[in-house]
């Protein structure tokens, strides 16, 4: 019975996972070391804050979607340093994007919402 169930699960985060890739793609970088935003922490429970290397905040939008694909936050223009109250977050996993003024993604990730 464990076999089957631990079978199941896996299952369903590889198919998930597949999911996640097709709706989220992940932006080709010319240097994948250069992050713009970092986050922390992660999990988070209460709070989560998106920060910014200094002079780039202000030329792209951060959005948060759930792990179906809905849009549940969009931040115009951050500042440096962006804390995001999570009280109206469920349980789970969340995407970020970074996009700049012409809408492409710079720059994607995932944090967990543990509560």
């Amino acid at each position: 019975m464990k076999t089957f169930t631990l079978t199941f699960l896996l299952g369903i985060l590889l198919h998930f996972s597949g999911f996640c890739q097709e709706r989220f793609p992940v932006p080709e970088k010319a240097d994948a070391s250069i992050k713009i935003v970092k986050f922390y922490p992660n999990p988070a429970t209460t709070n989560i804050t998106f920060e910014f290397i200094k002079g780039t905040e202000k030329n792209y939008d951060l959005q948060i979607y759930n792990s179906l694909g809905k849009k549940v936050l969009e931040i115009k223009n951050p500042s440096a340093t962006n804390p995001v109250n999570l009280n109206d977050f469920n349980r789970g996993v969340y995407i970020f994007q970074l996009r700049d003024n012409s809408g492409k993604i710079v720059e994607a990730g995932k944090f967990q919402v543990s509560k």
